[in-house]
């Protein structure tokens, strides 16, 4: 096998996501997991639980995650790169602790993690790292010898990422009517979080206003922006959104909401609006609930023509880029020089996050990390 499709020193990846519920029994007792710790009551997380009803009780993600893990393992397959693929959920089966007791029982030593997440920040990046010092905490006190685990870097400017969803986009403003779609703006939009936790995302010299969540979505918005320009002719002007927030009303979180800014748009004479939701890798819940759902029927209410661009999924270019960061984390490992594939102007981020790096309100140990117990 050629070295450039060697994966040594790493002999698995695992696929880490927030899971979901996939049924109607299942939404209360995976709320409880997300919100563990905090003290809601199940009569509360049945109302929060409306939106999985709304749709069965299913949220898709899982199988989403199951689309990704076929195309990762095609892609791998097809270009001859022997890593076998996991996958394990923070939230819901199949569970972090789980997979992972399954794969030291298949003899991995040394895994590389993928999250689905793209961006720094507590919840996308140190959140998954801190499960995965719970997990190996777990396997360590049944017995076994915990495997030495990485994690992937931030992926929201590579290609493989980026390419797709300037595909959706220009896709999307084609579907608006003709006397409407060159004067359509475009909304790109992500998870709203906590201002103090944008603010302290990244490493600790990324932090300050809105911290390296913020900057890399504006950088990854500009790159988009400007390919659709190029393939369209036409220069729209865009605007870094929220949607998804959650929490008590008195803290603070990233602004403008989804639904403010289309009454806004719309008060101000914008033609039409195309929703480009940049912050999530496939159409999870919060896709399909507040953007197809609730800021659609917003748009309706106000008689502004809206579409919601697609996010990245399965896309084999998004399998690829993946394949190509393995390669890039493996080859960096045993000493090559590799140089990481980026757009825009912030370029790759770092392979290993440093002390400091996203921080949590109580310090908890987490993995994959400059600061991992499990080096």
């Amino acid at each position: 096998m050629p070295d450039v499709l060697d994966a040594h020193p790493y002999d698995a990846l695992l696929l880490l996501s927030f899971g979901g519920p996939e049924g109607p029994d299942d939404v209360v007792p995976f709320l409880e997991n997300v919100t563990r710790g905090r003290g809601i009551p199940t009569e509360r997380l049945k109302e929060v639980g409306q939106h999985y009803f709304l749709f069965g009780g299913v949220s898709p993600i899982n199988d989403q995650n199951r689309a990704l893990l076929d195309a990762l393992r095609k892609d791998f397959a097809e270009h001859g790169l022997d890593l076998p693929v996991y996958w394990g959920n923070r939230n819901w089966a199949p569970y972090l602790t789980d997979t992972l007791r399954q794969m030291v029982q298949d003899g991995r030593r040394r895994i590389l993690t993928l999250a689905t997440s793209a961006y720094a920040s507590y919840s996308g990046c140190r959140q998954y790292r801190e499960n995965l010092a719970d997990s190996l905490a777990v396997l360590k006190e049944e017995g076994l010898e915990p495997p030495v685990v990485d994690k992937l870097r931030h992926y929201f400017n590579h290609p493989g990422f980026v390419e797709p969803m300037v595909d959706g986009l220009v896709a999307s403003l084609a579907d608006l009517p003709d006397d409407v779609r060159d004067g359509a703006h475009i909304a790109f939009t992500t998870h709203s979080i906590p201002t103090s936790a944008a603010d302290t995302s990244g490493p600790v010299e990324d932090h300050g206003d809105g911290g390296a969540y913020v900057r890399q979505h504006l950088d990854v918005a500009q790159v988009v922006a400007d390919a659709v320009r190029e393939r369209t002719g036409v220069d729209r002007p865009w605007q870094l959104v929220y949607q998804s927030r959650s929490g008590a009303p008195h803290i603070p979180w990233l602004e403008p909401d989804i639904c403010d800014h289309l009454e806004e748009r719309h008060a101000a004479g914008v033609p039409a609006v195309v929703m480009a939701p940049i912050g999530f890798v496939s159409d999870h819940m919060e896709v399909l609930y507040d953007l197809d759902t609730e800021a659609t029927a917003k748009a309706a209410e106000l008689g502004l023509p809206v579409r919601r661009s697609a996010t990245v999924g399965d896309d084999p270019r998004f399998a690829a880029a993946v394949r190509e960061m393995v390669l890039e984390r493996a080859g960096t490992e045993r000493g090559r020089n590799v140089t990481p594939c980026a757009l825009g102007a912030l370029g790759a981020s770092h392979d290993v996050c440093p002390v400091g790096c996203c921080p949590a309100r109580t310090p908890r140990p987490a993995a994959a990390g400059a600061d991992s117990p499990y080096a």
